[in-house]
């Protein structure tokens, strides 16, 4: 039976020689992950079990990302739990405010995932490594817990949708693009436990950093998990994180998908995701001027190095809006050395913008930018829910960091393409 990328990588984590959709598997993980919401939970499930120590210590990763450093008692709380739990266990993945860095940016930058790996963790948009060859996809704390104990978990092999990409993306067009575009087309619930299998000669034109946003937001279409093809550029990224060796699985030319989605990146266009869903992506055709509060640029999603690039490029020497507060973080602490020494982080603060350290801080409406009654932010962000960002009464509207970058300059939801034309 013709598999795709997806089920070889399940299959020969299960030992198998072959699986079929809805095919309810066990399978060794290569990695577990958790952070400082989810580890904790997971930490006393495993107390639970009476087992005595985890499986492998060196394939367990804990990052202290969500509400850190810490925002109240609680937090802090939080941390010790997952600090102590590490320390008693002498797992290597531990990662604390000053060497950390928001989770799903921070694995792959420390080649903590290669091609081939199956990565399970405690947090929803742990489908980002999809984007690396990588079978990935959030799990439950107690299924963290499990895994912990036993190195396994148990998975229902999933169908898949093929996403055939074509062409490049114009100046000013991004990955979020490309995933708001594709959300809109298929709903928040289209892809509903389907992997999002991409493919054809426009994945090239897409960097791996585009990619790794891609993926992390499979989960906003229902998907599993989002993949990948492995080439030369996702081999040059591996090679000089350090990961570990890679093992490359292809999708059999025959392989079975529910549909085929076919999507031209050279007619993408800026897309806004307005709220309260992911899917309600619109173009500038479609609405006129929007005031903003907030700008935040930055989340797993949006905080890498490219993302800071794109949206320095638009706002240095140029003056923040005087009714808006932005909010830049970079992703990682390696992130926000090299964004200081490229001059952006100088670029930021003289146009009024304000940088944090890494954190996820907003997106979920933890800290370091929580809206008020009333609010509007535009944020480079994954989700944009009621109250996401603070109040119920607030609203989130997704986009890229080059349309957060235009709009913080001109006090509302602006197009990219003419603030800098």
């Amino acid at each position: 039976m013709a598999m795709t990328m997806t089920q070889k990588i399940l299959a020969a984590h299960a030992g198998l020689q072959r699986v079929r959709p809805g095919e309810l598997i066990l399978a060794q993980t290569d990695r577990v992950l958790g952070n400082d919401i989810t580890a904790p939970v997971a930490i006393r499930e495993f107390r639970r079990l009476g087992t005595a120590a985890v499986f492998d210590r060196s394939r367990i990763t804990m990052v202290m990302d969500h509400f850190t450093p810490n925002r109240d008692i609680k937090a802090a709380e939080q941390c010790r739990c997952c600090r102590d739990f590490c320390a008693e266990q002498q797992i290597t993945g531990f990662y604390d405010v000053g060497r950390a860095g928001i989770e799903h940016a921070l694995l792959p930058e420390q080649g903590l995932v290669t091609a081939g790996d199956l990565v399970i963790g405690a947090d929803s948009h742990t489908c980002t490594y999809g984007a690396l060859g990588a079978f990935s996809t959030g799990v439950g704390s107690t299924d963290m817990a499990c895994a912990m104990a036993t190195g396994k978990a148990w998975f229902k092999v999933p169908e898949a949708i093929r996403i055939d990409l074509r062409g490049s993306l114009r100046r000013w067009v991004t990955g979020k693009d490309v995933i708001l575009t594709l959300i809109r087309m298929l709903g928040v619930d289209g892809a509903r436990y389907l992997s999002l299998e991409f493919a054809g000669e426009g994945v090239q034109a897409l960097s791996v950093s585009d990619r790794l946003c891609i993926a992390n937001m499979a989960i906003e279409a229902g998907a599993k998990n989002g993949m990948f093809p492995v080439d030369a550029q996702t081999l040059e990224y591996l090679r000089s994180h350090g990961a570990a060796e890679p093992v490359i699985y292809q999708a059999d030319a025959d392989a079975e998908y529910t549909k085929t989605v076919t999507l031209d990146l050279a007619e993408v266009e800026p897309t806004v995701a307005f709220p309260h869903l992911p899917e309600n992506g619109r173009h500038f055709d479609e609405f006129g001027e929007i005031p903003i509060d907030q700008v935040v640029i930055g989340s797993c999603t949006n905080g890498r190095l490219e993302d800071l690039r794109i949206a320095a490029e638009i706002m240095a020497g140029r003056q923040c809006a005087p009714n808006v507060r932005v909010i830049v973080i970079p992703a990682t602490q390696a992130i926000w050395l090299q964004a200081m020494r490229e001059g952006l982080l100088e670029i930021f603060a003289a146009s009024g913008a304000a940088v944090s350290a890494p954190t996820c801080g907003p997106c979920l409406g933890g800290h370091t930018g929580v809206l008020a009654k009333g609010e509007r932010a535009v944020a480079t962000t994954n989700r944009n829910f009621v109250g996401r960002m603070g109040h119920p009464e607030s609203e989130v509207y997704l986009a890229s960091p080059a349309v957060a970058a235009a709009s913080a300059l001109t006090g509302y939801i602006a197009d990219p393409r003419e603030v800098m034309a």
